[in-house]
């Protein structure tokens, strides 16, 4: 599904899964994909809530006074969306086909945020006084412009990378799909293979041994690693 977001916009889906982790929810929902927007700073969606007078710490405070905390318990695997946040992201995808967009940006997953308010999402912005048709107006007018798209065209030329996308797999966009399994045990040696990557000079690790011993899932250990930040 994530295949054609942009830069920002998997930061987004990062973000939110980071925000439910915070508060040990076991489950990603609109609440968490609007925290996760407020964090992009200088994007479409904070410039269309300056615009309509609302104060990003205010909506900030709103989210998460409405947030339950969790249980102390730690759980293992990727965090389910709710199914009003599946819907968010499928109206964000349609969004952008309306548009014409060849992306999926910040801006789309605010029309969804805003098309789907029932969620608590849109319940909080528009008890904060939020005028959601006229801020989807405002988010189509300034997604239109120029400057946005080239932005975009930017940020996917970074990825565009055929070669790799034919011979190899993308483990980054996968453990943020949550399509890894959890890695246990090797943390040492994820650990050891981030040393070697942060060396200035001969910082290429090689895993070397066997079939079945486990390669892979350091690997994907350091995949998962590197979407959270923990690196």
């Amino acid at each position: 599904m994530f295949e054609k977001f942009t830069e920002r916009g998997r930061k987004i889906i990062i973000y939110a899964k980071e925000e439910a982790e915070r508060r040990n929810n076991d489950y990603l929902g609109t609440e968490h994909l609007l925290l996760a927007i407020l964090r992009e700073e200088d994007s479409v969606p904070i410039t269309i809530i300056k615009k309509m007078g609302l104060s990003i710490d205010e909506i900030r405070f709103e989210v998460e006074r409405n947030l339950p905390i969790g249980s102390n318990v730690l759980t293992f695997g990727d965090i389910p969306f709710t199914p009003r946040a599946k819907k968010v992201l499928e109206l964000s995808i349609e969004e952008a086909r309306l548009l014409g967009h060849n992306y999926i940006g910040s801006e789309h997953l605010l029309l969804g945020l805003i098309r789907e308010d029932e969620g608590i999402a849109g319940k909080i912005l528009r008890n904060l006084g939020a005028n959601l048709l006229g801020a989807r107006q405002l988010t189509i007018n300034l997604a239109i412009k120029p400057q946005f798209q080239q932005t975009h065209q930017k940020e996917r030329r970074k990825s565009n990378t055929p070669a790799l996308d034919e011979f190899g797999r993308d483990l980054t966009l996968l453990a943020v799909e949550g399509k890894l399994d959890p890695v246990i045990g090797r943390e040492d040696e994820i650990e050891r293979v981030i040393q070697v990557l942060g060396r200035r000079l001969k910082n290429n690790p090689a895993v070397i041994g066997e079939p079945g011993v486990g390669k892979t899932a350091i690997v994907e250990g350091l995949a998962q690693k590197i979407v959270v930040g923990d690196v």
